[in-house]
């Protein structure tokens, strides 16, 4: 069987689920980096364990359960767009970047709805300056919306019609 962008996706969901789960379990609950924190790993990053409320840097954030389901209910709201438009996926590269997205935020979701926050750890900061803290599921959404990015802007139009009728 030919790996369709839609089998792709779904397989970039479920690893992107499965690595993200399995990282923040491990390092909550065997590792304790609550206990341990900050771990440095070189001068310029940490593993620590932040509470994230909200969205990305702490946008919207939601300190009540009604402000918490709704952000869950936008979650699921946008992921059964993307959802949608994976199945539609024409390409492997929009089927990937839309598998990555989708997993990550089905990932952040769970952490939503399983602790009231979101589980966050990788620090980058420079001095002063400090980047915010992420965990595996923003970096598959990230990688994710690259892919996207670059299907637009450099792929679009150039695939060749036999390889789009493929993922139909």
């Amino acid at each position: 069987m030919a790996m369709t962008p839609r089998i792709l996706g779904a397989l970039a969901v479920l690893a992107t689920l499965a690595v993200d789960q399995a990282n923040k379990l491990w390092l909550i609950f065997i590792y304790g980096i609550e206990a341990r924190q900050p771990v440095r790993l070189t001068p310029f990053f940490d593993v620590i364990f932040a509470k994230n409320p909200g969205i990305s840097y702490s946008l919207l954030s939601a300190r009540t359960d009604m402000e918490r389901y709704g952000l869950l209910a936008l979650t699921v709201a946008a992921t059964a767009l993307l959802g949608l438009w994976l199945w539609r996926a024409r390409t492997k590269t929009v089927g990937l970047g839309l598998g990555l997205i989708v997993g990550g935020a089905l990932g952040n979701a769970y952490d939503r709805l399983a602790y009231g926050f979101v589980a966050d750890f990788y620090h980058f900061h420079l001095g002063s300056f400090s980047w915010y803290v992420f965990n595996f599921a923003d970096v598959a959404i990230v990688v994710g919306v690259a892919l996207l990015l670059y299907e637009s802007v450099f792929l679009a139009g150039k695939a060749s019609e036999p390889e789009r009728a493929a993922g139909q």
